[in-house]
């Protein structure tokens, strides 16, 4: 391999990225960002707009090539790591989308849920899928977008739409309408795949009022998928790895073994454990997902979703005006001891594993006449640690693993604050990268080892290199007492609205 560069083309909730990797340095030479509009029609409601997305990750791309001063020539990959669960369906003759992208934030299809509870289907549905019966997930927005739409249910019928998760709708625009394809990590997470059978599962299709013609075909998370339109993009390059962004993150880490588990601070928590060859069906509602299929190896994890968590501290930010940057939460929560008892539950779109409660709501309790600014920004803080925790808990009882370390990353992950808050909480060592683009860094790997760049997982765990460990110094008298309040104020904001 004479080529000298990758880029992952990490497309995420709130922005669109392009990060350029040098194969022989091993490092970051360039990024670039482009933020996108989130859209909320009704509260509980999340859309984006298709077009925008893929419009601000062309742009980003072109821009990390042109300011590296390298030509399309010299990149040997691209790989691609994409927010998962957020939904396009689009026209298959016209290409454009019959309706803006519904994020896996929204909670619209609540009710539909609800239907797919009563008529039993539950327990088929994580059977088959690995996943809880939630709105979080892409079938039932598929399926809310056929209801919703005139005329959509009539073109489905006639082969005229097509379905996908974001890399999907990133690799058809890519390839100028050529493929339409996904991996199994992003189909897993779709609520319409068997991860035991690797296929899409007719019944369940059949039960969401979904043509199996609208679904795309599911390629190996590693390994050639197609080529760049050069008309398009303007140069011919292979992609050569897909990945969902929290997969792609375990894979980053170099989570390569049974056992051993990471956690991403991004605009929600995901923490994924490598659970090996075979799903483990979780008897605490986590979710059993797909890690990678690279050739005939395929991988399962367990995972546990906190909705918000960097959305927490954009909250504090942006609407209540309690700091003016993200980076000043960590200054303001160490000027006081504690939170001087009050909790701040971040139900904002309900709560993720292990509750699934799409009615709970955000709540702030334990405030008196003594609670200052500092307080409320301490707890927001501390409540994406209790959220964490009360994922880890679960994981232990789910996988009969006593962890005894956790890998982190993303944005909030640079908080040493809540690195170390997260440390005493779990009472474990916490260990986060040098490089804490794990997403991104995910993405490049998959698609390195696709084209040949690198030969093997235990070539890519060698470079993995440590920046911080955070060990735990609470007693845990103190640890008890604070996560006993945590589930306290947790079990007022549950079931808050009606069904």
């Amino acid at each position: 391999m004479d080529k000298d560069y990758i880029i992952s083309l990490d497309q995420g909730t709130t922005s669109s990225r392009a990060i350029l990797f040098d194969i022989k340095k091993k490092c970051i030479i360039g990024m670039k960002n482009k933020p996108f509009a989130q859209i909320y029609p009704k509260p509980g409601y999340v859309e984006h707009n298709p077009e925008e997305i893929w419009e601000g990750q062309l742009e980003v791309m072109k821009a990390v090539i042109e300011e590296a001063g390298i030509s399309y020539d010299d990149i040997a990959s691209i790989g691609i790591a994409n927010q998962r669960e957020t939904v396009v369906v689009w026209d298959r003759n016209t290409g454009k989308p019959i309706y803006n992208a519904i994020v896996w934030q929204c909670r619209r299809t609540a009710d539909i849920c609800e239907r797919l509870k009563k008529e039993r289907l539950e327990d088929i549905i994580k059977e088959k899928t690995g996943l809880v019966v939630d709105a979080y997930f892409s079938g039932t927005k598929i399926q809310w977008i056929l209801d919703n739409v005139g005329g959509a249910k009539e073109k489905a019928q006639r082969n005229e739409l097509m379905a996908g998760t974001i890399d999907s709708w990133l690799i058809w625009k890519l390839t100028g309408g050529k493929v339409h394809v996904t991996d199994y990590t992003n189909a897993s997470r779709t609520m319409l795949f068997n991860i035991k059978s690797l296929k899409w599962d007719e019944e369940l299709l059949e039960y969401m009022n979904i043509p199996i013609s609208m679904m795309p075909s599911v390629v190996s998370s590693s390994g050639r998928i197609a080529y760049t339109d050069e008309s398009v993009v303007g140069g011919k390059i292979p992609i050569s790895g897909v990945a969902g962004d929290q997969q792609a993150s375990l894979f980053g880490q170099a989570c390569f073994d049974v056992g051993c588990a990471k956690n991403t601070y991004g605009t929600g928590c995901f923490i994924l454990m490598n659970i090996g060859d075979k799903p483990v069906s979780s008897k605490n509602n986590l979710i059993t997902t797909i890690a990678w299929v690279i050739g005939d190896e395929v991988k399962y994890a367990l995972e546990g979703s906190v909705f918000n968590a960097g959305s927490t501290i954009q909250w504090i930010r942006d609407e209540m005006g309690l700091i003016k940057a993200s980076a000043e939460s960590r200054i303001e929560a160490e000027k006081v001891k504690d939170t001087n008892g009050v909790y701040l539950v971040p139900a904002f779109t309900g709560l993720g594993a292990p509750y699934w409660d799409m009615y709970a709501r955000g709540a702030v309790l334990g405030i008196t006449r003594g609670t200052k600014r500092e307080h409320l920004i301490r707890a927001a803080l501390e409540s994406i640690a209790y959220q964490s925790m009360d994922i880890l808990e679960v994981m232990k009882l789910d996988s009969g693993i006593d962890l005894k370390e956790l890998k982190v990353d993303g944005g909030a992950s640079a908080n040493d604050f809540l690195m170390q808050f997260q440390a005493d909480m779990l009472n474990i060592n916490i260990k986060r990268p040098i490089i804490t683009e794990t997403t991104a860094l995910g993405a490049a790997y998959l698609a390195g080892l696709g084209e040949g760049v690198w030969k093997s997982k235990e070539e890519l765990s060698k470079d993995w290199s440590l920046d911080k460990l955070f060990a735990p110094k609470m007693e845990s008298r103190e640890r008890e007492e604070k996560y006993s309040g945590w589930k306290k104020a947790v079990s007022k904001s549950l079931a808050w609205e009606e069904p």
